[in-house]
């Protein structure tokens, strides 16, 4: 069983910056790919994932070169460094692990979740 939180949500302008951050719980964090998904409405985005092994990163288009996912296998975290927010980012942000080699976009491919943190983003 693992369980998550995350935390690092909040309200920034237009350009500005955020870095979430998900604890897990457990002794096998390193064991799980980890995703970051994101729901404004009633479907919920695939952000980014980093696998479990060599640390392959995923992300959706509309966020490469502005989202940085990463993990600290030691701290039990994984991060998402988000730069030059728009304010279509406006989500909350659900943080995945999923027990496999590699990354997956779907999100029933992933075994616990967090609660969420909530990102707003203003014009």
């Amino acid at each position: 069983q693992v369980q998550l939180v995350e935390s690092g949500g909040g309200l920034v302008q237009a350009g500005g910056a955020l870095r979430l951050s998900c604890v897990a719980s457990g002794r096998t964090f390193s064991s799980y790919t980890m995703g970051w998904f994101r729901q404004a409405g009633k479907e919920r985005e695939f952000v980014a994932a980093i696998s479990r092994s060599v640390g392959t990163t995923d992300y959706v288009d509309s966020v490469k070169g502005r989202f940085t996912i990463s993990r600290d296998n030691a701290r039990n975290t994984v991060y998402l460094q988000m730069n030059s927010l728009k304010p279509e980012d406006t989500a909350v942000y659900y943080c995945a692990a999923r027990a496999a080699w590699y990354n997956s976009r779907r999100s029933e491919e992933y075994n616990y979740w967090g609660q969420g943190t909530q990102v707003t983003v203003s014009s």
